[in-house]
């Protein structure tokens, strides 16, 4: 059995804020993999189902952020879970908006959730970084990270997310590597050739190539000009 958390803020007032990323990554997951209702249990919200291979719990702490280690560590002593199969989505200011990583243990980099969860669990379980950027001074963190997203943010928003959740199968079955596929298929699809020669650029210029370098002597560029 696998337990992935999301980790936010409980509470109408939080639900679009940047802090809440991970909350919105395991609705999505739920949404999009008929996962069952949500219901209270372990001091926060939980939906079964399956991904990929593998019985899946999703779990939303309700303890707010600065306490999410009591709920995840509940849950998995309830289940008898070792750390390692747990895997934790959350905001990660270290990361561009948009960009996705996966980490298998490690230190909390001060983030306040992975601090109580490691507290509770130990540091030994796998996290999805969801980048939500930086906003340039630390004095700055706690607002930026406790508002909502920008509505210039909406559309990469809804591709991280929809990339994460097409890739939870595979992540729930170990392959880190092609749930990084899945995500960048949507946040950074590939160019198509046949969609880039439906659409030449009009009058583009050729390309310039710089001339190769002059390696004659002043004596010879001389002799050459009288050939």
């Amino acid at each position: 059995m696998k337990l992935f958390v999301g980790l936010g803020n409980p509470g109408g007032k939080y639900v679009g804020h940047r802090h809440n990323i991970g909350f919105m990554a395991v609705d999505r997951i739920a949404a999009d993999h008929g996962f069952g209702p949500w219901k209270s249990k372990f001091q926060g919200q939980i939906a079964e189902g399956r991904l990929g291979g593998q019985k899946t719990l999703l779990l939303k702490p309700e303890t707010f952020m600065n306490r999410s280690g009591q709920s995840v560590g509940e849950a998995m002593r309830f289940y008898k879970l070792d750390s390692t199969d747990v895997t934790v989505f959350h905001d990660e200011l270290d990361l561009a908006p948009g960009k996705v990583r996966v980490k298998a243990g490690g230190g909390h980099a001060g983030h306040n959730g992975l601090r109580s969860i490691h507290d509770h669990i130990g540091a030994a379980y796998d996290r999805v970084r969801l980048g939500i950027g930086h906003p340039g001074r630390k004095e700055l963190v706690s607002g930026y990270v406790l508002h909502d997203f920008a509505k210039a943010d909406e559309a990469w928003l809804d591709d991280v997310l929809r990339g994460v959740s097409d890739g939870a199968g595979l992540l729930a079955d170990g392959d880190s590597g092609k749930f990084m596929n899945a995500v960048a298929l949507r946040t950074a699809p590939p160019r198509s050739s046949n969609t880039r020669a439906a659409k030449p650029v009009p009058d583009a210029a050729p390309a310039q190539v710089e001339p190769p370098e002059d390696t004659r002597s002043p004596m010879q560029k001389l002799m050459d000009r009288f050939r």
